[in-house]
């Protein structure tokens, strides 16, 4: 393979091979997933904020007999799973953008998606609960 050959295929600026830039494949799909979790979360929202404005003065009973009844709590979970998706990926641009110590940003993404987990399994459960006790 003669030199012209080697210039040819690569018609990469040097600086930027050099420094090591360029695309890391995965941004498209996550600007994407972010704008699918919003639209999802703009009628979840309203679903769920008719859902409680319904439920204002009611007692208990009702408000539990609403919140088990299945669409309710199949739509409570898409909600509360959308909503914490949506949050992790929010933060992770935040702390991609503006933390610069690669160790903090590490501990930082762990600890967003650690309690991400557990809080959604915590509202999922929570939501179970009332949905399937009597």
């Amino acid at each position: 393979m003669s030199t012209k050959d080697t210039v040819m295929k690569d018609r990469r600026n040097p600086l930027k091979t050099a420094l090591g830039l360029g695309s890391s494949q995965s941004g498209v799909g996550h600007w994407w997933t972010q704008r699918v979790t919003a639209a999802a979360l703009v009628l979840l929202g309203l679903w769920f904020v008719a859902t409680v404005l319904c439920l204002l003065h009611a007692d208990y009973a009702t408000a539990h007999a609403a919140v088990a009844k299945p669409w309710n709590a199949l739509l409570l979970i898409a909600f509360v799973l959308t909503m914490f998706w949506h949050a992790v990926l929010g933060l992770q641009v935040v702390i991609e953008d503006y933390v610069h110590t690669r160790w903090k940003e590490v501990v930082l993404l762990v600890a967003i998606k650690f309690l991400a987990v557990l809080g959604a399994l915590a509202c999922v459960l929570a939501v179970l609960r009332i949905a399937l006790t009597p």
